[in-house]
């Protein structure tokens, strides 16, 4: 399987800003960025993540 280069990331990221303008990208990044924190607190709050670091600082 070939491995992915720069030159091959440099494509990728030239026909991002071709098809979103400069202007937009800094907006998705924000926008997922704010999803990605919600998830986690949402996560948290599951009660999931907490029982994982309880279970880890028990074992030490």
């Amino acid at each position: 399987m070939p491995t992915i280069g720069m030159p091959e990331i440099l494509v990728i990221l030239l026909i991002v800003v071709l098809l979103f303008g400069a202007r937009k990208i800094p907006e998705l990044m924000r926008g997922l960025g704010s999803g990605i924190r919600e998830f986690k607190k949402a996560a948290s709050v599951d009660g999931t993540e907490d029982d994982a670091k309880k279970s880890s600082s028990k074992e030490d």
